[in-house]
Formats: structure tokens, sequence, C-alpha cells
């Protein structure tokens, strides 16, 4: 792959003028569409790179996107939205725009406080991460910007989310535990903090019904508090035969919870988690989950709101991305 490659070198290569090159990877008219996707092949193959200064100058954009994540859900040890952000960050170069992390702080979001790149106009749209407050989503969505909400969802039919399976990975999952043997079964998790929660108690609670399995209400066990901090876990005498965690972090600390109590996993109680994350392998045993596909989700958000930023088009409702259920040492069969 060679270093500083021109439009000039990519017509040479094609027989077609520099004009055409430029109209082709602008996505302008009088090219036809044939011709503008083997010069934009080329260009990839090429190594060519788009001169984001000069195109903002042209163009009225900044090639940037920004990335909204609540400090919450990056404290301490949680890593899940950073890695998600890594995998935005890959798709959105792969596009020829930058993402721009912003970090935010629990006061603005209490207080309406937009980023500042907003403000200084340093990103053409915004992908918001993890679940926000509806008067700051609605404060957001009232500037006119490009705006994608991923990992999350509300009753706002106007607003363009992406989203992984809940529902259907979590029943799936129950479904394995009770196939398992398993008919005494917890959910740990706060079902009034996040859609993403309450999707996978419902596929839990879907799974319960259709094997004629009471919920019992002390099998409700939270993990977090109003604002997201995760609290101690109170834990219900007596125990379950299986936790269904909401996500790895929690089923990890619900492990290590347990194991003080003298409570071993699989051999007293089987646990179960969502995300596969670090916590799934970092957990001993080794966790069984339901995978978030991070790479498609990013790869569909994206898609998204570039398609929004380049054609002004509305909302296109809710993108549903199917997770893949990993089985490993944590669960334990139960003969019958």
């Amino acid at each position: 792959m060679q270093n500083h490659v021109t439009m000039r070198d990519i017509a040479s290569r094609l027989g077609v003028s520099s004009v055409t090159v430029s109209k082709a990877l602008g996505d302008k008219d009088g090219v036809s569409e044939e011709l503008k996707q083997k010069i934009k092949e080329l260009a990839k193959e090429m190594g060519y790179r788009f001169n984001a200064a000069a195109k903002a100058m042209k163009d009225g954009y900044t090639s940037n996107i920004g990335v909204v994540i609540a400090e919450r859900y990056v404290a301490a040890t949680q890593s899940f939205y950073l890695q998600f952000y890594q995998s935005l960050a890959t798709t959105l170069e792969e596009e020829q725009y930058s993402g721009i992390l912003h970090m935010l702080s629990e006061s603005d979001e209490e207080q309406l406080v937009l980023p500042r790149i907003y403000h200084d106009r340093k990103a053409d749209g915004f992908i918001v991460l993890g679940q926000l407050s509806k008067d700051y989503l609605s404060a957001f969505y009232e500037t006119g910007i490009p705006l994608v909400f991923l990992d999350f969802y509300t009753d706002d039919t106007e607003l363009d989310y992406v989203i992984t399976d809940n529902f259907y990975g979590m029943y799936e999952m129950t479904n394995y535990l009770i196939q398992n043997g398993h008919r005494e079964l917890a959910f740990v998790g706060n079902i009034h903090s996040t859609s993403s929660i309450q999707d996978r108690f419902l596929g839990f609670y879907k799974s319960l019904l259709e094997h004629r399995i009471a919920l019992r209400e002390d099998y409700i066990i939270s993990d977090r508090d109003e604002k997201g901090k995760l609290i101690e876990f109170a834990l219900p005498e007596p125990m379950p035969t299986a936790f269904v965690c909401n996500c790895d972090q929690v089923a990890y600390m619900l492990i290590q919870s347990l194991r003080k109590r003298g409570v071993e996993v699989p051999k007293d109680c089987s646990v179960v988690g969502f995300d596969n994350d670090m916590y799934a392998t970092l957990a001993e045993p080794g966790l069984t989950t339901v995978e978030v596909d991070r790479k498609e989700m990013a790869k569909a958000a994206v898609t998204k709101i570039v398609s929004k930023i380049r054609t002004g088009t509305p909302s296109s409702g809710r993108v549903l991305v199917r997770g893949n259920m990993i089985s490993r040492e944590s669960v334990k069969t139960i003969e019958t």
C-alpha cells in the first residue's frame, strides 16, 4: 500500500478524470453507480484517505461523530461500554469519520447540559450509548442534530435505536436452565433501572410462564439503586438453584458474594449472565452467558447516523440485533 495516494493516482489507474473520482468519492451526481462503486473499491484498495479538513471546509461537515456515555456506566471496573466505544470508533473510521468520546457527568445530565462538542459544532451527529434520562434525551433531540441511541430505547417512536435482542436472549437462557432441571430460578437486576434490564426480565418471566413455574417476589433481587450504583445483594432463603443475572459483571460479583457465604458455583447453585464481556471469562467457573454482538450493533448504529447526516432522512425506528448463547461451566444439570 503506497503512501499519500491522491485522486489523480486513482484516476490514472482507471483511465478517468480526477473530477470523476472526486464526484464518485463524494457521492455526487454525474457518475454511474457502477463506476462509483469501482472507484470506491480501488480507493480503498490503494489506501486513499479523505482529506477531512478540506471536506469540512467545502461541505460544512466536520467528519466527526460524538459518542456520549454517562460516567456511571464506566465507573470503577465497568468496561462494557468502553469496549462498545472501541467497536464504534473502528466502524466510524471505515466510513471516514472520527469518533469523539464525551463522558456525561451526573450533574450535566441533571442540568441538561449538552456536550461541549455540540456547542462548538465539532460533530455532525451523535450516538448516545446507554440509557439517559428522558429530559436529557428530549433536550438533545430538540436541537435537531442527527442522533442514534444505542443499547436502549424509550416509548418515543420518533427516535432511532439500535438494541440487542434482550428479551429473546434471556428467554433462551432461562429455557436452557429449565431444560437442565432448574425450577427454582431467581432474577438478579433492578427491573426499574433500564429498558435492557426490563426486557431481560420479561424474557426470563415468559420462560417461567411457559413452563408453569411461579414467579416469586423474593426471587427478584435488586443489584443497583435508582442512580445505577451497584449495591449489596439481599439473597433469599431458601436459595434458588439458579441465579439469572442481568449482566456478566453482576454475575461475577454474585459468584464472589456466594463464595464468601460458602456457596460453591455450580455445585450448590448455578449462575448465568448476559453480555459476554471480560467478566464472563474472569469468573470462576467460566460464566454461561449471552454474547452481545457489539460489532454488528456498532455497524448498524454507524450506518444509521451516517445515513441521517448524508441524506437528512427521518427516523427509521428500531434495529434489533440478535445475541448468541455461550455455554460454560457455571451451570449444573439437576437430575429429575
